[in-house]
């Protein structure tokens, strides 16, 4: 079985990440709306698994963002985000080991999590080490148990995958630490049941 850093690797390489980036943008354009409920407020930004960096660059855009960082652990990724965006702030590294020097307002991820063993482990890292009291997380998945079209996904990709329901996802949030949570599907299609958006405060 491959390491989903492996995985990413070589999506890398041969252009898949571009495709990520373009089916995810409706979910993500969504979720960014939620996250960023005052855009003349002043805020910093984490991407936990960040990729190519394209939404490091789409947060970029906002003038209140006035620090932003993407962090992932596929090499590779980085690389690419360094390329594409050579003044743009990019770490490789362990989202597990990693700590920002200054915690932030805001952490956002896509289609990140449920490639940990232990997604709580990962929430109460960030709660506990990247936000700020009163900050803000928002996370979306593919991979959930309502949406089966996707259970093929481990299989398929011969890589580790966690998958949980809806209120398993809730359960792993309120156990960190987080409050004020909240769930969201958006962007569903036919036997695809949407991307699941979890969105909370530390």
């Amino acid at each position: 079985m491959l390491k989903p850093v492996d995985v990413f690797n070589s999506w890398a390489l041969n252009g898949k990440d571009e495709g990520m980036q373009k089916n995810h943008s409706i979910a993500v354009d969504s979720m960014m709306q939620m996250l960023i409920e005052n855009s003349n407020k002043k805020f910093s930004f984490i991407d936990a698994g960040c990729g190519n960096g394209w939404v490091i660059r789409k947060v970029n855009m906002y003038d209140s963002c006035y620090y932003s960082v993407g962090v992932d652990g596929s090499k590779n990724m980085i690389d690419k985000a360094r390329n594409i965006d050579p003044t743009g702030n990019y770490i490789c590294s362990d989202l597990l080991r990693w700590k920002p020097k200054e915690k932030v307002d805001y952490v956002h991820s896509m289609e990140v999590v449920y490639y940990f063993e232990n997604p709580s482990k990962l929430l109460k890292h960030i709660y506990d080490y990247w936000l700020k009291i009163g900050g803000s997380i928002i996370i979306g998945v593919d991979f959930y148990k309502e949406n089966i079209i996707t259970h093929s996904w481990p299989q398929r990709l011969n890589t580790l995958m966690t998958l949980l329901s809806k209120k398993e996802w809730y359960n792993c949030f309120s156990k960190s630490g987080f409050r004020n949570i909240e769930l969201f599907q958006v962007n569903s299609k036919n036997d695809f049941q949407g991307t699941l958006v979890i969105k909370a405060k530390s």
